[in-house]
């Protein structure tokens, strides 16, 4: 079977979410990615792998330096974009938390996951 890679937790800030005073004050985002290789991982090659840098990459595309996203779904497709331009891959997760979202009473943990397959 061939690999999965990815970079689970990795935490920006950034200025992003449905209601404009989101857009002034960064707020956390916790980015899970994802991705199963298409072939076999050649010894010491690090091109035939994805390189975590990569991952870590498309998030901050995204998440630090796009415009404000007011949904989460628009953010987890706007990575496996990312990602889909760069590399060769079968598959693509992307789970996205906001742990300061605005929520009308404490408790939860806001989340979207998305799945991109190359078959899709």
């Amino acid at each position: 079977m061939p690999f999965r890679v990815g970079l689970d937790h990795y935490q920006v800030e950034g200025i992003h979410g449905y209601f404009e005073h989101e857009h002034s004050q960064p707020q956390p985002f916790v980015v899970s990615v994802r991705v199963d290789l298409i072939d076999e991982v050649r010894d010491e090659v690090l091109s035939s792998t994805v390189d975590y840098a990569l991952l870590q990459k498309a998030v901050d595309a995204v998440i630090l330096e796009s415009k404000p996203i007011r949904l989460l779904e628009k953010m987890g497709t706007d990575i496996a974009k990312f990602i889909q331009s760069r590399v060769d891959v079968e598959s693509i997760f992307i789970r996205i938390e906001k742990p300061n979202a605005p929520l009308p009473h404490p408790g939860g943990l806001p989340f979207i996951e998305y799945t991109w397959n190359r078959t899709e």
